[in-house]
Formats: structure tokens, C-alpha cells, sequence
């Protein structure tokens, strides 16, 4: 039942390969809690199981530490889908984690930057010698002008901008497809990079190209970002997404609408967005409270 479940989840749903092994990891650990309870059929699962498993998740057993609360959620969540995929495929009759009430993942707010310091981060990247501060500049043009997630960025191929138009052609999550303009900033950016790209003696069509002409990889990227924050005097944890909640917190602040930013962001949910506007309104009511004289 498991292996059909994350077969569903790869072909039917699209999850990534990063995705799928969490998942397969979650139910790996539900199978073996319920073998030791002398469970190994969905349908001899009732809800107070259920419940104890998720409790046994916080509190942890002699082989597997406590789990943090965000966790907890994603565990229990996989083991909502099992049952539910279980019921839809007609394996078992009712679902029984319907009553179970799941623990919500703590809300974590999006870390971004302001104007000034991504403008510093962004003049960090022209210190490097080209070709390499072309490719360091687009890159982090790109990652701050369009909100791509570093993933979708890396996979980029050169066919995918398009320069007259300034757009890009991102592939998101599932596999979803999306159009987002460029900013004037990226365009000039990306066709400088894209003139002396041949010099990085490119080995396929790859946009961004590490030393070799291959594909940059990810932990490429994360060295590019780091070393660029350290020159701009940024605090440590600069990464990739943060230019992505950059560009939406930025967005918003400037009076996007959140529908319009979920388009952009290539979220599934406008709920997902709405964090976003928790930054900005925490960002109005600081500067609500220094600057209104009856604010105190």
C-alpha cells in the first residue's frame, strides 16, 4: 500500500525525488510502529492509533528521538494521506484519521532583506573576475528579480529566457509551468552573461554553468550567495530563498496583489502567499509605532 501511495505521489501528484523520500521515510517509520503493535493491515487501524502514534511522534521511543513540532505535522500528514489514498482506492472503507486532529506546523515567517541590503548583495556579486561575475550577477539578478527557487533557476536552459520579450519560462514544483517577466535590471544582466557564456565552454544548453561548462549545482549557488553576502556585510544565513521572500515581501510592500504574487511565486494556495503579508503588516505597525504620536 505504501509503495503504491508514493508511486501515486510521484506520477499522479508530480512530488519530487526530496519529496517522496521524506514521505517514504514517514511511512517507513509508521509501517514499523504498527508491525510492533501487531498491525500489518490498514483496515486493523482505528483512530485511537492513530492518536497514539502521532503522541509517540512528540514524545519519542526507545529507537527514535522526539520530533520537532513542523515534524510532527509532516509525519502525521503523510500517514493522513496513506489512509486517505487507502479509502479513495477502495482497500479500506472509512478513513480513520478523519477525527484525529493534526498538529498544525508552527507559523514561521519568511526571512527577507530590505531594498538596500539586496542592493548591496547585488553589487557584491561584480567583485568576482569575469567570466565568473557575469554568470554570479545574472544569477542573483535573476534569483531576486523573478522570486524563482533556486531549483527552478539552476534548471534553466538558455532557450528558456527570453531577452525581447523579458521573460523566463520557470518549471515549478509538479512540474507546473510559468511565465514571470524579468525586471529591466536581470534582462541586461542575463544577455551581458549570455554574450560570454561561450567561454565557460558550455557542455549542453544549461543557462547557469559551473567551471567544467556543466550545470551549476545547487551547493555552487549556496557558495556564490555566502560569499557575496560576507563581502556586502550581510548576517550569516543569506541563501538563495531569501532573495525569493525578498522578492515577495518587496512586492507586497510596493501594493502587489497577493493573487498576483501567488501567480508570480508559482504557489498551489493563496494561503501559502499570505505569509507574506504577515511581514509587511508587522513592518507597518513598526513604523506605526515609531512615528505616530499617539502610537505609545
Amino acid at each position: 500500500m505504501i509503495r503504491d501511495f508514493l508511486d501515486h505521489l510521484a506520477v499522479e501528484r508530480g512530488h519530487t525525488p526530496n519529496t517522496l523520500a521524506a514521505y517514504r521515510r514517514d511511512l517507513e517509520r509508521y509501517r514499523e510502529w504498527l508491525a510492533a503493535s501487531g498491525i500489518d493491515v490498514l483496515s486493523a487501524v482505528f483512530q485511537t492509533d492513530i492518536d497514539r502514534y502521532v503522541a509517540e511522534l512528540s514524545t519519542g521511543d526507545d529507537d527514535h528521538r522526539p520530533l520537532a513540532p513542523r515534524s510532527v505535522a509532516r509525519s502525521a500528514s503523510a500517514v493522513r494521506g496513506l489512509h486517505r489514498f487507502a479509502v479513495a482506492e477502495g482497500h479500506v472503507e472509512q478513513d480513520v484519521t478523519n477525527e484525529t486532529v493534526l498538529p498544525r506546523p508552527p507559523l514561521r515567517l519568511p526571512k527577507a532583506i530590505d531594498v538596500d541590503a539586496v542592493g548591496r548583495l547585488l553589487s557584491a556579486a561584480t567583485v568576482s573576475p569575469p567570466p565568473k561575475c557575469a554568470r554570479d550577477v545574472a544569477l542573483l539578478e535573476l534569483l531576486y528579480g523573478t522570486g524563482a527557487r533556486v531549483s527552478e533557476a539552476l534548471a534553466l536552459d538558455v532557450d528558456d529566457i527570453d531577452l525581447t520579450e523579458s521573460s523566463v519560462v520557470l518549471s515549478g514544483k509538479g512540474g507546473k509551468i510559468r511565465t514571470v517577466p524579468l525586471g529591466g535590471y536581470a534582462n541586461r544582466v542575463l544577455a551581458d552573461y549570455i554574450a560570454v557564456r561561450a567561454e565557460w565552454k558550455p557542455r549542453g544548453p544549461h543557462l547557469f554553468l559551473n567551471s567544467r561548462g556543466g550545470r551549476l549545482t545547487r551547493q555552487g549557488a549556496y557558495l556564490i550567495l555566502r560569499t557575496c553576502a560576507e563581502i556586502a556585510g550581510l548576517p550569516a544565513g543569506i541563501g538563495p530563498h531569501t532573495l525569493r521572500h525578498s522578492y515577495a515581501t518587496h512586492l507586497l510592500d510596493g501594493g502587489a496583489d497577493v493573487r498576483v504574487v501567488q501567480e508570480l511565486l508559482g504557489h498551489a494556495a493563496v494561503s501559502t502567499t499570505q505569509i507574506y503579508t504577515l511581514v509587511t503588516v508587522d513592518r507597518l505597525r513598526e513604523v506605526y509605532s515609531t512615528s505616530h504620536p499617539r502610537a505609545r
